[in-house]
This record gives C-alpha cells, sequence and structure tokens, in this order.
C-alpha cells in the first residue's frame, strides 16, 4: 500500500480501483476442468477531496500460478482507496477451476464506486478454457493444439488460463488511477 497526499489547489479526483485477476486452475488427469481465473472487479468514483488530506491505496496483487495437480487457481487480491470518508474497492477475481469439469469461476466486484462493474468471468472447456477479462486487461485463454499451452494474461486485473498438466500463470495485478482536478 501507499499514501496518496492531496497537492495544493486539488479539490476533486476521479477514483478507479480495479482488483487483480485470479490464477487459472491445473489439471493433471484427461478431463475439462482447467479454467482460466476470474478478472478483478472495478469501481469509479468522482470524490470532493477539498477536506481530505490523504488516502491509503492500496493495489491487489494477482493470483499467484498454481503448482499443484487437480487443483484450484489461486485467487487475485483486492484493490482499494481509503481516505476516512470513502472507501472504494475493485475485489480481486476467484481462482479458476481445477476440479470439477466445465465449471465456472466468477470475476471479482466492484464496490463503492458511482459505477461498478463485476469482472469477468473465467471458464472450462474440453478443448479450450477462457480467463475472465476486464476494462484494462484481457484474460489468458488456452487452446488444445494437440498439447495444452498456458497463456498470461495482458494488462491489468485479468485472470491467467488453465492449465492441463503445466504450472498457470498468475493473474495480471489490479491498478488504481488517481485523476487530480484543480
Amino acid at each position: 500500500s501507499q499514501t496518496w497526499t492531496r497537492p495544493t489547489g486539488v479539490i476533486r479526483v476521479m477514483v478507479e480501483v480495479l482488483g487483480a485477476g485470479g490464477s487459472g486452475g491445473k489439471r493433471n488427469s484427461n478431463g475439462a476442468a482447467m479454467g482460466g481465473g476470474g478478472g478483478g472487479g472495478y469501481a469509479k468514483k468522482l470524490l470532493d477531496v477539498s477536506s481530505i488530506a490523504s488516502s491509503t491505496v492500496v493495489v491487489g496483487a494477482g493470483g499467484a500460478s498454481q503448482t499443484t495437480n487437480d487443483t484450484n487457481g489461486n485467487a487475485g487480491g483486492a484493490s482499494s482507496w481509503s481516505d476516512g470518508t470513502n472507501t472504494i474497492t475493485g475485489n480481486g477475481g476467484t481462482g479458476g477451476e481445477g476440479t470439477t469439469p466445465y465449471g465456472k469461476k466468477v470475476g471479482g466486484t466492484g464496490v463503492g464506486g458511482d459505477f461498478n462493474v463485476q469482472g469477468g468471468t473465467g471458464t472450462a472447456g474440453g478443448g479450450s478454457n477462457y480467463a475472465g477479462s476486464t476494462i484494462y486487461g484481457e484474460g489468458g485463454c488456452n487452446i488444445w493444439t494437440g498439447q495444452m499451452t498456458t497463456d498470461p494474461p495482458s494488462g491489468y486485473g485479468a485472470g491467467s488460463g488453465g492449465g492441463y498438466q503445466l504450472n498457470t500463470d498468475a493473474g495480471g495485478q489490479g491498478i488504481v488511477i488517481v485523476t487530480e482536478y484543480t
């Protein structure tokens, strides 16, 4: 976490908070259960900060790579803005499916914004699986091409694809964007 300190003359800020993506699940035996992780939740809010001196800002870490066979992926961390009056949170996406064929894992939720969006859902399928995407990131997708390959997320807050007999990539980290207005 870090501290945002209001610069002299700034009276409003637009805060965008995006949680981190979950990592994909890992499957060792043949089966449609290597699902992608969910995307992080997003919240956006315009704040009057004329009476606020500082805020604590937390950026969520992506869900750690899954290295254990037949196990769900790891959840992404939450990102947040907290100034003593307002709390805006983007919750992390859930870890991808590693045990149940054709399972789905939901994205994180956005809370406390004027505009709140849930992250994309991670899915598990027979020949391919998709991880959840976000407004700032594209989820990984693993496609069977004679051998399963890993596919990391791109951008921020997206989930990583699942793995069949391969370790999965970590989910995409979250982000907090603060735009200042005088």
